[in-house]
């Protein structure tokens, strides 16, 4: 259980490597940040119905 240990924290951090131990790029909420605002999908128009030949 040290450096060389992959299954560490200390193993991560000395190959350089990420995992479940040493989660990466997971960034901590900032206090006052606004939420991002996802759109609503958009609906999609029927086509116009063909008109019938006589």
């Amino acid at each position: 259980m040290g450096k060389g240990d992959r299954k560490t924290r200390r193993g991560k951090t000395y190959r350089g490597s990420y995992g479940n131990t040493r989660v990466h790029g997971a960034q901590p909420a900032v206090v006052g940040a606004k939420e991002t605002v996802t759109k609503p999908a958009a609906a999609k128009k029927a086509a116009p119905a063909k008109k019938k030949s006589a």
